[in-house]
């Protein structure tokens, strides 16, 4: 029997503890599990790649079959054909993510009909928790420590230095 392998993306910027939530359950269903840090050219940056590859790193270093991986310029299907990948892992907070996935889960069909997709449902303390969020909270020198990895916080502690 060949191995479930998993690929999660996303932009994490910041990851969030939603994203590590969603993260640890999916490590629980799949043999591999990568995590795609993907450049998004539709969303503004506010961490460069390795610095979010740094936080993404510690923030999931306590989860042994968890690869993280970056990309930029690449389809996420592509990558997956690549890996091996036997299935996308998705996470859901609302109806518009639903919306919003959907259409991706479309193309990612028509582009490789045998990769599933799983959806997996946002923990309802992480329901309204977004990267964007995070990023405004950033803005205005809030305390983001209930809603993101400790490793977020470090990163943001040497970009003020």
């Amino acid at each position: 029997m060949s191995d479930k392998i998993g690929l999660f993306t996303g932009s994490f910027d910041p990851i969030t503890n939603g994203h590590v939530d969603l993260i640890e359950r999916a490590s629980r269903l799949f043999d591999r599990l990568y995590v795609g840090i993907f450049y998004n050219p539709h969303k503004e940056g506010f961490f460069n790649i390795h610095a979010k590859k740094r936080i993404v790193l510690a923030a999931l270093a306590h989860l042994e079959n968890v690869e993280v991986i970056t990309s930029h310029d690449e389809l996420a299907v592509d990558v997956a054909k690549r890996l091996g990948v036997t299935a996308l892992v998705r996470g859901l907070r609302n109806g518009q993510d639903l919306d919003y996935e959907a259409s991706l889960h479309f193309f990612n069909k028509e582009l490789a009909p045998d990769l599933e997709t799983v959806f997996l449902l946002s923990q309802p303390a992480y329901q309204y928790i977004s990267s964007s969020r995070m990023r405004e909270l950033i803005a205005f020198q809030q305390d983001l420590s209930a809603y993101v990895p400790a490793s977020v916080i470090e990163e943001l502690e040497k970009k003020d230095e």
